[in-house]
């Protein structure tokens, strides 16, 4: 059992019992949760959409696995299951993930002990109006703190950068290379392999230009791919990968210094720089594309998302944003690439399938045999049926069909 110090800062509740649901994103319990149920979830700052969902099973309780509230954002989840009288708890234990079985007998004591069947897997903490409340309170501060930094900064990068977000200036002329063309914008994540295998039928239908960002160009040729193009540092790339066929663009501070320029020059491979105030080379790529008239942009790598600019503003890009506004309508996530062609098989297409598989072979048999003898169609039919019924009739030992 985990041992934890419980203070849920109230009177302690009743022993709670019910069937266990796995409400977390690897289970599919929310589905069949009832009324009665104990939920587990699995939902850091908890948004209104879970909470409500589970509301409208009226679950006996609900253990969350993450923190109801990080102190990040001020999500109204906790307070609308308080509301509707659920009773909430928190588990602190990583432990407890793997002891969760969906479907078996699980129980809540006051002081917070869960047992699943007859084994105690852990103990949670109540949470309280007050905490909720206090939490909500300090993560709403930190938000507007946040925001007013990020579009402070954001404010600043616009100043210093309007030429070029408004009229391309400074960017490197590449020609028509990317013109009415998709373009794919592969950075290093640790999901790079995972989503290029997904978005595979797309490249091989399209054929994009292909841009590699830092040490992806690295994971582009390990998968096949061959990047048309290279941006970022070049200590980040294999020395093959500089000298193949991509034209290499260098991201530069304003007054031209561009890092990794020595490494380029000792290898003798031709570069172009960019010189912004940024120093995501995945920004520039993205506004590359877009300045150079691309039809499409795909994005693979770390999604840019509104919730991590404004919880952490110190490491958000204002160019992150602002790029992708450039972009404007072009520039799509690969995930929503992977979607489009992701084609799930029914079991009944499945089944469809194999009939129609099964009547053209027997009408081929038919075929063949009713126009394989010398005799008429039906004649010869008849003739193939009593052959094939006399060689299943040898193959059975005398006396066991009687």
């Amino acid at each position: 059992m985990v041992a934890m110090t419980v203070g849920t800062g109230e009177a302690p509740a009743q022993e709670l019992r019910g069937t266990l649901r796995d409400c977390t994103p690897r289970g599919k319990g929310l589905a069949r949760l009832h009324e009665g149920d104990i939920a587990i979830v699995d939902a850091p700052d908890m948004q209104r959409r879970l909470a409500e969902q589970l509301i409208a099973r009226r679950p006996a309780a609900v253990i969350n696995l993450a923190p109801y509230s990080t102190g990040s954002l001020p999500t109204f989840g906790p307070h609308l299951l308080l509301d509707a009288n659920v009773p909430i708890f928190e588990v602190a234990d990583a432990a407890v993930r793997e002891k969760i079985r969906d479907g078996k007998k699980v129980t809540v004591t006051p002081e917070g002990t869960i047992t699943v069947g007859r084994k105690d897997v852990g103990v949670a903490q109540r949470v309280t109006r007050e905490q909720v409340d206090n939490s909500f309170a300090e993560a709403q501060q930190g938000l507007v703190e946040n925001m007013e930094a990020y579009f402070g900064n954001t404010i600043e990068f616009i100043h210093s950068e309007a030429p070029l977000l408004i009229d391309g200036v400074g960017a490197p002329e590449l020609g028509d290379a990317m013109a009415d063309r998709k373009v794919v914008v592969v950075s290093p994540g640790d999901d790079t392999r995972r989503r290029l295998t997904g978005i595979r039928n797309f490249m091989r239908e399209y054929t994009p230009v292909i841009i590699g960002v830092g040490s992806a160009a690295n994971t582009l040729a390990e998968m096949g791919y061959a990047a048309d193009f290279i941006v970022g540092d070049p200590a980040d790339v294999a020395s093959e990968n500089l000298r193949s066929e991509a034209r290499v663009i260098l991201p530069a501070d304003p007054d031209g210094y561009a890092p990794g320029l020595e490494r380029i020059q000792d290898l003798g491979v031709g570069a172009m720089t960019f010189p912004t105030a940024t120093d995501s080379p995945t920004d520039l790529a993205i506004l590359l594309a877009a300045f150079h008239d691309a039809e499409t942009i795909v994005t693979v790598g770390e999604p840019v998302e509104l919730d991590g600019m404004l919880t952490d503003p110190a490491n958000a890009d204002p160019a992150a944003l602002l790029a992708r506004l450039k972009a404007g309508r072009k520039v799509v996530d690969s995930t929503v690439i992977e979607n489009l062609y992701a084609v799930e098989s029914t079991s009944g297409v499945a089944w469809a399938w194999a009939l129609l598989g099964l009547l053209v072979a027997a009408a081929a048999v038919i075929l063949v045999v009713g126009l394989g003898g010398n005799g008429t169609f039906a004649d010869n039919l008849v003739n193939t049926w009593d052959t094939v019924a006399n060689t299943v009739r040898g193959w059975i030992p005398a006396g066991e069909g009687e």
